[in-house]
């Protein structure tokens, strides 16, 4: 049995592993789980309201992390996420050694009851409760930090990454207490120590936040150049405020590290990201309809003839080639699949304009380099990158992703940075892995033949594609199908009688398009249609009658000749049949069949039909 469980997986775990590999793997398998802290100044400034009826910062700050914590349910309800308040008049941490921080959320997975917790915090009536049970008191970062400290020491779990977000509006919390000042930089150096990566986001306050007073020394530097680091503008607004979060808590994971061989002995450490991974609806869970227990379904491979259990050792691969059946161990399919290890090989280079648009067969990847791996990467892949920019060459390499996987050729395009008007990075810099096409997947295209445009409905095209211009970002727009599938889940889980409306921004703006081509649309039709066409009618259609009775003609039943059946068991080749021609094949002889995938059809033709 024990070597049953270790060759049969269920079910499920395949499908995992499956997604898995589209998304770049199984991290929670292989580096653990991401964690975030939330420590938020609990304060009386933080619930001031602003100017011309804008929500306080105490306010802000909890739709902020309402929105990390749905995020979280949806994108990955595995991490771990805690809140804790700081400044607050009651005490509430393990063991109660801190006084004036107040443990909100344990570190633990996000679910729907902590989201309706920090729902009721949300607001006029949010402040009331929060003032009820917790207050404003005396503050001590120093303490909370070591009761954050006691959180992450408490887990038994492995954490892959490990994040505390302090939001506060005052610039010093201790009002000038030299000897709390110390004590929190004490200790905000034993987390950094320890891992803890310390983010800062503060929010505006009356005359300015100053964070060189002292977080400058809390917060810790930004880990590379592509890491949005400590801007020094307070967030007075909601949506900046969560772009700031956001920026700060999405973590890179590299789908995989390898080395890029520039010569004999020439290696660079580098990591492939995924910039953009499809976003898919999660796969349904199975429960037992009696105890709602999720059910796990599992696979076990029988003997088509007696029906017996077989065991991994019993199973075998075969392949038909020549009339012959080619039948090979385990052992030796993993030996013809794996062509060399993992890793990048520069070839050459080649000129930008050899790369065509329909080379693109499948997503690009973002390469990187990984100075922790091999000293001196970064150095020398940030020379490689500025002299293919400058060339306006493209390097062409070898790559082999993982073990077994098929070598593929990838043109590395390079990217320069970009930053935006607060110096924050907008497009960090490196090589874009586009994946080219083999010989076998280029395919020669008949195009129809049509009638070519004139020049006069040609201009006229462009004037309306000239008004229907418009900046286009695909961050700006969100799949109307995910989003409200996910707002039904959430109504159901919250106890929400009716889910919040979605907006398909997909839908084309018809009213706001016919102002802007006003009468181009109607001008373009005259030019290119008859005058008795009408788009809104269509022909009816057609149904092809029988000759006898009017009735529907029926398919005609895919039948082989004898002769054409025996010649193609004789020659291998009934595997170019499809499964129809196959089964009317085994009913017109009277073959029996255990099933009715195709190659236990084939199975059964052979044994009647062969020599």
């Amino acid at each position: 049995m024990a070597e049953w469980n270790a060759y049969y997986r269920n079910e499920d775990e395949e499908e995992e592993q499956e997604e898995g590999e589209q998304s770049g793997g199984d991290y929670y398998k292989v580096t653990g789980r991401d964690s975030l802290v939330f420590l938020v100044d609990a304060s009386r400034e933080m619930f001031v309201k602003g100017e011309d009826g804008q929500p306080s910062n105490f306010d802000m700050t909890m739709q902020v992390l309402r929105s990390v914590y749905t995020k979280k349910i949806i994108r990955s309800h595995r991490d771990l996420v805690a809140l804790v308040f700081y400044g607050t008049e009651q005490s509430k941490n393990p063991r109660n050694s801190f006084k004036h921080v107040y443990v909100y959320h344990d570190l633990d997975e996000p679910g729907a009851k902590r989201v309706q917790e920090i729902d009721a915090l949300r607001g006029e009536k949010g402040a009331k409760l929060a003032a009820e049970t917790m207050g404003s008191g005396e503050t001590s970062l120093g303490d909370a930090l070591w009761c954050c400290a006691n959180l992450y020491s408490d887990i038994k779990l492995r954490l892959s990454h490990k994040r505390l977000m302090i939001f506060t509006c005052r610039d010093e919390p201790h009002g000038g207490d030299n000897t709390k000042d110390r004590q929190a930089r004490t200790k905000a150096n034993d987390l950094k120590e320890t891992g803890v990566v310390i983010d800062l986001l503060h929010l505006m306050k009356p005359g300015g936040f100053d964070v060189s007073r002292f977080f400058r020394d809390i917060v810790s530097p930004p880990e590379d150049e592509s890491e949005l680091g400590l801007q020094l503008e307070p967030s007075d607004k909601l949506e900046g405020l969560q772009k700031r979060v956001w920026a700060k808590e999405q973590t890179k994971r590299a789908q995989a590290r390898l080395n890029l061989c520039l010569g004999e002995g020439v290696n660079v450490a580098v990591g492939i990201y995924s910039t953009a991974v499809s976003a898919r609806k999660p796969s349904a869970c199975r429960l037992y309809r009696e105890t709602n227990e999720p059910v796990h379904s599992k696979t076990r491979t029988f003997h088509t003839q007696t029906g017996s259990l077989l065991l991994p050792s019993e199973i075998k691969k075969a392949q038909t080639f020549g009339k012959r059946q080619i039948v090979m161990e385990r052992d030796e399919v993993d030996a013809i699949k794996k062509f060399e290890d993992p890793g990048l090989f520069l070839i050459g280079f080649k000129p930008m304009e050899k790369l065509k648009i329909h080379h693109h067969i499948r997503p690009a990847v973002f390469l990187y380099p990984e100075e922790g791996e091999v000293k001196g990467s970064a150095c020398l892949f940030s020379a490689l990158m500025k002299k293919c920019s400058e060339r306006n060459v493209f390097a062409l390499c070898r790559c082999v992703p993982r073990r077994n996987y098929t070598p593929r050729f990838v043109a590395l395009v390079p990217q320069k940075e970009e930053v935006d008007e607060g110096k924050v990075q907008i497009t960090p810099p490196g090589f874009n892995v586009i994946f080219l096409p083999y010989a076998d997947d280029m395919r020669t295209l008949d195009p129809p033949q049509c009638p070519s445009a004139s020049q006069v409905q040609v201009d006229k095209m462009k004037e309306i594609v000239s008004k229907l211009r418009f900046k286009y970002r695909s961050e700006a727009f969100e799949n109307p199908v995910i989003q409200q599938h996910y707002r039904n889940l959430e109504a159901l889980a919250l106890d929400m009688m009716v889910p919040e409306e979605t907006e398909d921004l997909i839908m084309p703006k018809v009213e706001q398009i016919n102002s802007r081509l006003g009468p181009l649309a109607q001008e373009f039709k005259d030019l290119v249609y008859p005058a008795d066409y009408n788009p809104e009618g269509k022909p009816a259609a057609k149904r092809k009658t029988a000759d006898a009775g009017g009735a529907a003609e029926k398919k005609p039943k895919v039948e082989v000749p004898e002769d054409e059946l025996r010649a193609h068991v004789q020659n291998g080749t009934l595997g170019k049949l499809t499964v129809p021609v196959l089964k009317e094949a085994c009913k017109q002889f009277g073959v029996r069949t255990t099933g009715t995938k195709k190659q236990e059809l084939i199975d059964a033709l052979i044994a009647r039909l062969g020599p």
